[in-house]
């Protein structure tokens, strides 16, 4: 099925769109109150949306083709539907849809490459519902409806970092959000007018933030905050997080201390009128804390940030929740090509593309 009248035999209401997203520091962050400095990506899902009538869900997607999901609106609640599907239900169970509805999606945002593709999911059929049904809610939210299709309904426990960034970039700009208080500004983020590329490496070794790394590493930042009685690691100093007496704890704690000083730090050179090559070390210093204090790289991980920088990178890192997925590098324009060829393993080739900082999730049909 290639479009919404294939799979459901009458029109859609509109169609709406929302990306993914590549962030350039702050991982792990959100859940703790912290900062992050994402940027939207070309790469997006399409959701086109109809209600119905007769009280059914019905959920189908251009990648899955003749998986036609249907259950009645009475019978959808967390973990049913399962699967794919369960993103799109998590978001329709939030609305009033007695009559049910009809969503086909389509989109090109890896899955499992730690580039927010269940987050575009999400925030696209979340915009189209609060157009057609809700069109007086904010959008912060817009956010919690789609966080919560996830940690809820999916059982991922995300923070906010993805769906604001599906909802909240600009083109040409980088999202600069404070978690706790939602305060925000955009960024200018424009690499090529300086020389530079930030280039996307997808490992192709697959994550999913519903699998337990992702939420041991939240119970763990959590439990360091309670030794350390404070209310999130967002409040904790680099001397309270050295006083722990749990290595484990320690470690989980100053990973999110230092990379939200690694996020103040690159939004103040990029809005300082500076370099922006100077970042670079930023970005690795933040793979290592990723690697070493949190834990949550892969060798093939690990392998992208060490030959990139061998072969010229300004910086490195991997991207996303971790235990797979993506690695984000900046290069020299000019050393694009060879810095994407060195990365690739023998017998190997992995996904690149070049970051293009993209508007988020809008109406476009």
């Amino acid at each position: 099925m290639s479009t919404f009248t294939d799979a459901f035999g009458t029109d859609p209401e509109g169609v709406w769109l929302a990306p993914g997203r590549a962030n350039v520091i702050g991982e792990h962050t959100d859940y703790n109150d912290g900062y992050v400095l994402p940027v939207a990506l070309p790469h997006r899902v399409l959701a086109s949306v109809a209600r119905r009538t007769d009280g059914l869900l019905r959920i189908a997607s251009v990648q899955q083709p003749g998986a036609v999901v249907e259950l009645p609106m009475t019978e959808v609640r967390a973990g049913n539907p399962a699967g794919w599907a369960g993103y799109v239900a998590g978001v329709a169970e939030q609305f009033d849809l007695p009559g049910g509805l009809s969503v086909l999606v389509d989109g090109d945002v890896p899955a499992g490459a730690g580039l927010s593709s269940s987050a575009a999911v999400t925030c696209s059929v979340a915009l189209a519902l609060r157009d057609l049904l809700r069109p007086d809610l904010p959008v912060d939210a817009l956010v919690d409806v789609a966080r919560r299709a996830e940690n809820d309904f999916v059982g991922a426990p995300t923070g906010i970092l993805d769906q604001s960034a599906s909802l909240l970039c600009e083109a040409g700009h980088a999202l600069f959000l404070d978690t706790r208080d939602r305060s925000r500004q955009q960024v200018p983020l424009d690499l090529a007018a300086a020389g530079l590329a930030l280039l996307v490496v997808d490992t192709g070794h697959t994550h999913s933030h519903a699998d337990g790394g992702y939420g041991d590493r939240r119970r763990e930042c959590e439990a360091a905050a309670a030794a350390l009685g404070v209310p999130a690691l967002r409040d904790a100093t680099p001397a309270d997080v050295e006083g722990l007496a749990d290595d484990v704890l320690r470690r989980r704690a100053r990973h999110i201390v230092t990379d939200n000083a690694r996020v103040l730090q690159v939004v103040e050179m990029l809005t300082g009128g500076g370099d922006p090559r100077a970042i670079g070390p930023v970005l690795t210093a933040g793979h290592v804390s990723l690697r070493d204090d949190f834990e949550i790289s892969t060798p093939e991980l690990d392998a992208v940030v060490d030959t990139a920088l061998a072969a010229g990178a300004h910086g490195a890192r991997m991207v996303g929740g971790g235990f797979g997925g993506s690695a984000i590098v900046l290069v020299d324009t000019e050393d694009l090509e060879a810095v994407t060829a060195a990365v690739q393993p023998a017998g190997c080739a992995y996904r690149t593309f070049v970051v293009v900082p993209s508007p988020g999730a809008h109406r476009v049909g």
